[in-house]
């Protein structure tokens, strides 16, 4: 609606006052006069100013077609009569409709209206609000163009931009909504006053509407605009702003209703939901709302479109069938209200625009060839990804200037951004998945692929340096970014190029170890290593997967199954004089063979990883070496020696800045402490490492060290504090059978509660659970404690002889403590 505060003003003539009145009620000459019962001539002649004054029942038949009442009636007709509007009201040009109520654009409308309500400090005149087809640019236009009109005394109004429209069109359209008959009466109009028009669809006809508003800014100091389009108009005194989606929630939002109704997105699609639904959501379908909304990417109309699906389906139904096809969505005006697209008289934006493929093949078409293709490229991310990651990707194209094409994303509402000092962009997902279909339809989406593999491929080598050490966490970050990523890229390589599968599986191993994920990584590594085509890929790639396949057997007892692997790794380490390799070789080796009750081959890697370490001066390395032979000490028995690596372990990290292995070395140094029956100390240190190790980021170790900390209050007879121990150990899952860690503390304080059969069982769970593992001293542990809880002298003397026979083919030698702690379950 046109707010107009000049009531001192000449009204204008009949004929520009008729044509405002039938615009506002969206009828064409034709439709106005067969309503009238007049001549369509008499009307197209009144318009036209060829017959000024009609006659009064000409004009009452005029009127009453128009649906016109009270002072919209008097003033029609005193301007059929001829009269000024000094006497009368000014009439009311109805070029806005009223707005409606806009959900999840709260921080946008506030940000226009304040910029729209003070004067332009930049020398901009106006704002475009750019973006795809059914992103609620319209919407959003009407609200704040409602909000401002206190600010333009000179009015308010707005135009529809129509395919084909020359200059002169629009300069006639913009004069009509005024009030006025001709573009030259706007300046009277205005009188100095502050006017605002609002512009929709400026891309229909781009060329003459800048032409048109061009001259109008020049000739009329005090207007200013706000515009919609899916691209800027192209003026210098234009400012442009991207209208995203509504935010979506994350994948870590919470699970309630109440929760995710917080989200515009989700706001929005429960608004209009509950238009053609008559129960509530229920709280299991909050789930699958949730992955629904975020599927849609918080764009409007894939959200209307989905709900108005709501009259028939559930939600879980919904995503269903549309979570994998969101560009299939479609729907007319009569679908329960949903109607997509819309400019200000209530008509789709486009013709043929009725669903989410539509909407953006209509920018998708504003691209050039070379920005259609390097799309495709970005297409294939599925993370957020950077500046360096978008030229990397379409680097073999030279013609496209990454930055300025990223800007024009930007520009079209293709894209959004993330970010103060570094961006972060994403194409939105339904723009990415229309982008995948042209490219595989052109036989450019395989190429696009394969580049990504090529890209995540080189991003994985230049991190996986940082998988270890005082970068471990922030490097295993960099990649959580890209998981996603990580993914699709192994997932296409494998099929269609094994070589870049196999160069980017090569570098994951210390991630997928330190995130849990090893049996997968194991799995890909032994699918790729398997492959023939990988038989003549580089030697160093494939010795690198061999020794990340055993370093992950390892994480799930399965390192014996590996040794080949980890030697033949060392062999070819060797050959090619890679001395990180040879070290990682060595290591894995000294850790496999234990698993494998090998214990003096694993001393003698652990050696062997120590001299070349020492030989070749890295510092790291020689701390690594020293702290895994700390076990052999402890597994001959020889504490001191165990302390005095560990120490040297200590200095050797502090000088290389290494935080997690002096972490991991003050969890062994506890371990130490309670094996020589210092549980105090123990308590005490193995606390100090559990804080040490959760700021460098590092849970694996944590559930072995709370153990030594449980073993130790219960030795000390601290009931209370292992209890609260026992209670971090126990898993989320209270159905989950007790692992090791958690059976032999719980046994330990049953023992203490002088519980000696339920003690006894827990001690047998884990003594098999640990049997097998890494570290033989664990079933060592156990089988002491279930001595120590057997009172029948012949069952005793079998679990004797059974830590008799561990110990013998283990190399273990049994400690003073050991030998005290069945000594008093003798007596």
């Amino acid at each position: 609606m046109t707010s107009d505060h000049g009531a001192d003003q000449e009204g204008p003539g009949f004929d520009a006052v008729l044509r405002s009145y039938r615009l506002r009620a969206t009828l064409t000459q034709e439709e106005l006069a067969a309503r009238a019962a007049v001549g369509v001539r008499t009307v197209r002649d009144l318009e036209r100013g060829r017959a000024s004054r009609p006659q009064r029942t000409t004009a009452e038949l005029l009127a009453a077609a128009l649906g016109l009442a009270g002072a919209d009636r008097l003033a029609f007709l005193a301007a059929a009569r001829g009269h000024s509007s000094r006497t009368q009201p000014p009439p009311r040009y109805v070029r806005l409709p009223p707005a409606s109520d806009l959900i999840g654009r709260d921080d946008e409308v506030t940000q226009l209206v304040t910029r729209l309500s003070r004067p332009p400090g930049d020398g901009s005149r106006g704002i475009t609000l750019v973006g795809l087809a059914g992103v609620g640019k319209t919407s959003l236009a009407l609200t704040v163009s409602h909000r401002v009109t206190q600010a333009y005394p000179g009015g308010v109004a707005g135009v529809v931009v129509t395919d084909g429209s020359t200059a002169g069109e629009v300069l006639g359209g913009v004069a009509a909504v005024f009030g006025v008959g001709r573009p030259d009466d706007l300046a009277p109009r205005f009188a100095g006053r502050s006017a605002l028009l609002l512009i929709d669809a400026v891309d229909r006809a781009p060329e003459a509407l800048a032409e048109a508003l061009g001259r109008l800014l020049t000739q009329h100091p005090t207007l200013r605009f706000l515009a919609t389009g899916r691209h800027p108009i192209g003026l210098p005194s234009e400012r442009v702003q991207p209208v995203a989606p509504l935010v979506a929630p994350p994948e870590a939002a919470g699970t309630t209703l109440a929760e995710a109704a917080g989200y515009p997105a989700v706001a929005l699609f429960l608004d209009r939901l509950a238009q053609v639904r008559g129960t509530p959501v229920d709280p299991d379908e909050v789930g699958p709302l949730v992955a629904l909304v975020r599927r849609l990417g918080g764009l409007p109309i894939a959200l209307e479109l989905a709900a108005a699906r709501g009259r028939v389906l559930t939600v879980a139904e919904i995503l269903d069938r549309y979570g994998d096809r969101v560009l299939d969505l479609s729907g007319r005006p009569a679908d329960g209200g949903v109607v997509g697209a819309r400019d200000l008289e209530g008509r789709p934006t486009d013709t043929g625009v009725v669903s989410v493929r539509d909407a953006v093949a209509a920018s998708y078409r504003l691209l050039s060839i070379a920005e259609r293709k390097a799309l495709h490229r970005l297409a294939t991310f599925r993370n957020r990804w950077s500046l360096d990651l978008a030229e990397k990707i379409i680097d073999r194209d030279p013609t496209v200037d990454v930055v300025h094409l990223l800007d024009r994303f930007l520009e079209l509402g293709l894209l959004s951004a993330r970010g103060a000092r570094a961006f972060r962009f994403r194409l939105l997902d339904v723009v990415g998945d229309y982008a995948c279909e042209q490219a595989a339809a052109l036989g450019d989406l395989p190429s696009a692929r394969r580049r990504h593999a090529e890209v995540m491929a080189d991003l994985a080598l230049s991190i996986a340096p940082d998988l270890k050490g005082a970068h471990l966490a922030e490097a295993a970050a960099r990649l959580d970014d890209v998981s996603g990523d990580l993914g699709a890229a192994l997932t296409y390589a494998a099929k269609e190029d094994p070589h870049t599968a196999l160069h980017l599986a090569a570098c994951l191993p210390r991630w997928w170890r330190f995130r849990g994920r090893d049996v997968t990584g194991r799995q890909w590594l032994r699918r790729l290593l398997a492959d023939p085509r990988t038989a003549d890929a580089d030697p160093a790639i494939r010795a690198w997967a061999k020794v990340g396949l055993a370093q992950l057997a390892l994480e799930h007892g399965s390192g014996a199954e590996e040794i080949g692997s980890a030697q033949a790794a060392l062999t070819e380490f060797a050959a090619l004089g890679d001395v990180a390799g040879q070290l990682m070789a060595h290591t894995q080796l000294a850790a496999l063979w234990m698993t494998a009750h090998g214990y003096d081959r694993a001393r003698a890697h652990g050696e062997a990883a120590l001299e070349l370490a020492r030989r070749s001066g890295r510092i790291r390395d020689m701390a690594v070496a020293e702290n895994n032979l700390t076990w052999h000490e402890i597994r001959e028995g020889n504490l001191p020696a165990a302390r005095a690596r560990l120490a040297e372990v200590d200095k050797l990290a502090g000088r290389c800045g290494e935080h997690r292995l002096r972490a991991v070395a003050v969890a062994n140094l506890a371990e130490v402490e309670r094996l020589d029956g210092r549980c105090d100390e123990a308590a005490r240190l193995g606390r100090h490492a559990i804080a040490e190790l959760e700021d460098v980021g590092d849970p694996g170790h944590r559930r072995r060290v709370l153990a030594t900390i449980g073993l130790a209050l219960a030795e000390a007879g601290r009931t209370r504090e292992t209890e609260g121990v026992l209670a971090e150990l126990r898993p989320a899952d209270a159905g989950a059978p007790a692992d090791g860690p958690v059976a032999v503390v719980e046994g330990a304080l049953a023992l203490l509660r002088g519980d000696e059969r339920k003690a006894a069982e827990l001690f047998e769970v884990a003594a098999a659970a640990y049997e097998g593992g890494h570290d033989p001293r664990d079933t060592v542990e156990a089988v002491v404690g279930l001595i120590r809880c057997t009172r029948e002298a012949e069952k005793r003397a079998k679990m004797v002889h059974r830590l008799h026979e561990m110990c013998r083919t283990s190399g273990i030698a049994l400690l003073p403590r050991d030998l005290k702690l069945i000594g008093a379950s003798a007596e």
